[in-house]
């Protein structure tokens, strides 16, 4: 099924042509802004449709670009739907506090964990005044751990349909990261 799944979604990239990576390239810039979509499936799409290298590399320009762009955004102050209600706010508030006066290595590791909310980061970098030499420092050197590890998953859970070992073993590195992110989140105070 999921064979037949990424065939249709192969030849439907295909069909469109040079809009495939155009079309690719603005999901993941607004998933960046919207945090509704799923980046993992577009990653996943661009490391089957135009190899490891070259999805990896849209996948990383782009996301990268969608992060800077969510960043001007909240500088500006432009107001986000997604805070009205107290409990955001009360989350946002608490990120903006830690993150200002947080080091580049520490926001790049965070910025690298899969499970980090990259959406609610860029805001809170942009609401904070951080310098953007320093949020961009981070976001160029994280995003490459990010998109990678995703791009990995995503193909290798689809080669795990004819190996099944690589399904526990992306589960384990799934669950691994998770765990990571969550301490790493913790000691942070995000």
């Amino acid at each position: 099924m999921i064979n037949k799944l990424v065939d249709i979604v192969q030849n439907f990239l295909l069909s469109i042509g040079v809009y495939a990576p155009i079309i690719s390239c603005l999901l993941i810039i607004i998933e960046s802004i919207v945090p509704l979509l799923p980046l993992c499936l577009f990653i996943t799409i661009n490391f089957l449709f135009f190899g490891k290298l070259i999805g990896f590399l849209i996948s990383w320009i782009f996301t990268c670009i969608g992060c800077i762009i969510s960043y001007f955004i909240s500088r500006k102050n432009v107001k986000f739907n997604h805070f009205k209600n107290k409990k955001n706010t009360e989350i946002l508030n608490k990120v903006i506090k830690n993150i200002n006066n947080i080091r580049i290595e520490v926001l790049t590791l965070i910025v690298a964990l899969p499970f980090t909310p990259a959406f609610l980061i860029n805001i809170a970098a942009g609401i904070s005044k951080m310098d953007f030499k320093k949020f961009l420092i981070s976001i160029l050197i994280g995003k490459i751990f990010m998109v990678y590890f995703w791009g990995f998953i995503g193909t290798g859970l689809i080669e795990s349909l004819h190996n099944p070992i690589i399904l526990i073993k992306i589960s384990i590195i799934l669950i691994t990261s998770y765990l990571i992110s969550y301490i790493v989140k913790k000691i942070v105070k995000l």
